[in-house]
């Protein structure tokens, strides 16, 4: 059910996203890729690394509902905080900066729609391991929003009912999913200015990684956005391609992220095995094909004048196998190994990679989808890479082996 919710999120972005390519045009799309490139950012910080804090510390009390309670309570403030802190550095952009000056009302809905949903606890049901209510009321509110979307977009100008439909599902997931919050028992607790400074201190160590992880996805599209400009079809181009590895990635992570807090709790390493000898030859069927037919691809799904896309898929296209390793590999493999530490470092140290390669291409040769895609493709392989000999060196640390 975690699969299916944090998935659902990304297929029905999907299934709107073709018939939004072929409505918006490659100009425009690129620029609602921009705004989203910089959504990723403000959503990374409202969630804070939450999700991995705030779930392995319900995950060890999910027996104590008081405990629970003050842990959602906490984290919900903390969201409320960051929701602010983000809508003052938005106004800032929007009010100072050419690129946002261009269109800061599509900056603004995108905002609202990414605001509300932070306020999601899915890091109480991940805890707890309890994500069927969550899912199914989540997966029909999403669903609603994606046939509005059909419904109502039909030209280029139309394109602030993107943002608008996504906040309005949000918004409608947000309440049923706190009036559920409220059935099972949990809730609203006062807790102490101390207790939320403690929640933001504690998640910090794993926003770092998170933010780490974003400058090798959200901060590709946004280079290009800059540097090329609102005008280009280039930008358009690859973030159509770079939509369609996110969310080809975005179909791995609820598998390890639902991996994580059963680690946690049972530490159990042989299941990691069997998800990898499960996982890695369908990657590796699925990737040689995307790169076999990447632009016919391209051109099928997303309009015939998004065939040079494909291009850009290709290059993509390890990103994705490297992905699920390095993944598995890295939280819900490292922190009951009690080497969490080196989730965070293999990611900052990809970051710092990714950033240095694109400063020699800028300098040297000058920024371009391609080079773009060949960097981060590098990144990815060192990220594995690094979580892989972390494991394999430690491995005696997986002795006290728990299958059940």
């Amino acid at each position: 059910f975690l699969f299916l919710l944090t998935f659902s999120n990304y297929l029905f972005n999907f299934i709107t996203f073709p018939y939004q390519t072929r409505v918006l045009g490659p100009e425009i799309f690129g620029n609602i890729g921009f705004a989203t490139s910089v959504m990723t950012y403000v959503q990374l910080v409202l969630e804070f690394g939450f999700l991995l804090s705030a779930t392995e510390d319900i995950a060890k009390s999910r027996e104590n509902n008081k405990i629970v309670s003050k842990i959602f309570t906490s984290v919900m403030w903390c969201k409320a905080i960051l929701v602010f802190a983000c809508a003052v550095v938005m106004i800032i952009l929007c009010t100072f900066v050419d690129r946002f000056q261009e269109d800061p009302l599509l900056f603004y809905l995108y905002f609202i729609a990414y605001a509300i949903f932070a306020f999601i606890p899915d890091f109480l049901y991940r805890g707890i391991e309890n994500m069927k209510v969550i899912t199914v009321r989540s997966v029909l509110i999403k669903m609603f929003s994606t046939v509005m979307i059909f419904i109502f977009l039909k030209e280029a100008s139309q394109y602030y009912l993107v943002p608008i439909f996504t906040g309005v599902g949000n918004l409608g997931a947000v309440i049923f999913v706190l009036l559920h919050v409220r059935k099972m028992g949990y809730g609203f607790v006062k807790v102490t200015p101390g207790d939320v400074f403690k929640t933001l201190k504690r998640s910090a160590y794993y926003f770092l990684s998170r933010v780490a992880s974003a400058v090798y996805t959200a901060t590709n599209t946004l280079i290009l956005g800059f540097a090329l400009g609102s005008s280009s079809a280039l930008v358009g181009y690859y973030s159509t391609a770079e939509k369609g590895i996110s969310v080809a990635k975005q179909a791995i992570t609820p598998v390890t992220d639902s991996l994580y807090p059963h680690m946690v709790k049972h530490r159990n390493f042989s299941l990691v095995k069997k998800l990898l000898l499960l996982g890695m030859p369908v990657l590796l069927v699925g990737c040689s094909v995307v790169m076999i037919i990447a632009n016919p691809l391209c051109a099928f799904v997303f309009g015939e004048e998004y065939y040079q896309a494909g291009d850009y898929l290709r290059l993509l296209a390890p990103v994705v196998f490297f992905s699920y390793p390095a993944t598995i590999f890295g939280f819900p493999m490292l922190t009951p190994m009690g080497l969490a530490k080196h989730a965070n470092r293999s990611v900052i140290c990809g970051a710092i990679l990714q950033l240095s390669m694109i400063a020699v291409i800028y300098f040297i040769w000058g920024i371009s989808p391609e080079k773009i895609c060949i960097a981060t493709c590098i990144t990815e392989i060192f990220t594995c890479a690094y979580r892989v000999i972390i494991v394999v060196k430690n491995r005696h640390l997986m002795q006290a082996d728990v299958t059940e």
